[in-house]
């Protein structure tokens, strides 16, 4: 019977470019600023890779299709190269293959890199991009802000949540973010807001307005990835190891059926009930001790927190606005700045993510680190409550036992 990949899986390079409009960069110069990190940090050659996954979501724009960009851009001698899509969670699709092939044996040493040059496409928000049968047939006109909007009035509703209540815990999570920014120096938008500022900004889709979403940038992210075995071999005394890696795509429940009620996302409590029980976690609000979420809009790092079982079924706005997950709270979640201020090139973000958590595991966070950290949890969620695909990412150190 499967036992997933717990503790099978080391991460021991992991790099990130600065996030923001990089007008200066293309994504070859993205990659390379990632993977030169990433490999300085492995203490590896480069001839010991043997295998790569390219995360990549608007190609057509960005990269392009195939996987050479990141044979080229890195010159990997002859070195196979997948690239992978999979809505916002590209970059965690890209690890996801880079574990599994190490877990099973199938390569030593492999290297998974997220990446998206969005900034000078033209578009204010993201490209425009060809749409296939489900989104003209079953989501016509439909934009994120405005299914996000749906989210936070359904949360409200079903919850019985008073909407200037809930307002005011949005705009909690959007000056965090902020703040939290202030201490990363790869961040996009590094400048401290208020509150009243959240709330009297301009409204996008009600109830979120312009500083309650997350905007778009440029970057890349990478990790190496072997065995916790190898990772001794080469001298490492912690190790950071994948605990556990699980992916949950909509399967039309949402759009076709009345049991969902729009308050919550389903896939992620799916891929959260998964990850929990390959890593082993049977209480993730005390067994956790960080997050990195999908906060594309506040309304989405406030619902996710009940998705992922660290807050009770509409009490979210309540441990938000208690502090619960500022930094100094008693779980904190978006220490770096999360997808507010990183911006979201996103098939880089959860690659991103996944190295906010490696640093904290580290010790090696700076004037953000955490008091010793030794459990992470990364979310990604892509495309919309009503039609998505969310992975749950769980990093620790290594069990040398197992």
């Amino acid at each position: 019977m499967a036992s997933g990949i717990r503790d099978r899986v080391a991460i021991i390079g992991m790099g990130c470019s600065r996030f923001g409009e990089r007008w200066d960069s293309g994504p070859e110069d993205l990659m390379l600023e990632a993977f030169d990190e990433a490999i300085a940090d492995a203490g590896i050659d480069k001839s010991d890779i043997e295998a790569a996954w390219l995360g990549v979501f608007f190609q057509e724009q960005s990269t392009g299709k195939s996987g050479l960009p990141l044979s080229q851009a890195l010159k990997l001698r002859n070195v196979p190269v997948t690239r992978v899509e999979n809505l916002c969670a590209t970059g965690t699709e890209a690890l996801r293959g880079a574990a599994y092939a190490v877990a099973a044996g199938a390569c030593d040493i492999a290297l998974a890199m997220g990446v998206e040059k969005l900034k000078d496409t033209g578009f204010g928000g993201l490209p425009e991009r060809s749409k296939g049968a489900m989104e003209d047939l079953w989501l016509p006109n439909s934009t994120a802000p405005g299914s996000f909007a749906q989210l936070a009035s359904a949360y409200a509703a079903t919850h019985g949540r008073d909407m200037k209540v809930l307002k005011r815990a949005m705009a909690h999570i959007s000056v965090k973010s902020h703040r939290n920014a202030l201490d990363n120096p790869k961040a996009h938008l590094r400048r401290e807001i208020t509150e009243e500022q959240v709330l009297d900004a301009p409204m996008v889709a009600y109830p979120l307005g312009v500083l309650d979403c997350c905007g778009v940038s440029d970057g890349a992210a990478c990790a190496i990835v072997t065995t916790p075995e190898i990772a001794r071999r080469l001298g490492r005394k912690d190790i950071v190891a994948i605990k556990a890696l699980q992916l949950s795509p909509s399967y039309g429940y949402e759009l076709s059926n009345d049991g969902w009620d729009g308050s919550h996302t389903m896939t992620t409590r799916v891929a959260a009930e998964r990850a929990y029980r390959e890593a082993g976690i049977d209480d993730p609000a005390n067994e956790i001790d960080l997050l990195e979420v999908h906060d594309c809009f506040s309304i989405t790092e406030l619902v996710l927190m009940e998705d992922l079982g660290v807050s009770e079924a509409g009490r979210a706005v309540d441990d938000v606005l208690d502090g619960r997950y500022d930094r100094d709270g008693s779980l904190p979640c978006q220490v770096d700045g999360g997808l507010k201020c990183f911006g979201h090139p996103i098939g880089a973000s959860g690659l991103r993510m996944a190295y906010e958590i490696y640093l904290q595991l580290l010790g090696r966070a700076g004037n953000r680190q955490l008091e010793a950290p030794s459990v992470g949890l990364a979310q990604n969620l892509g495309g919309i409550p009503s039609r998505n695909v969310a992975s749950v990412a769980i990093y620790g150190l290594a069990d040398v036992s197992r």
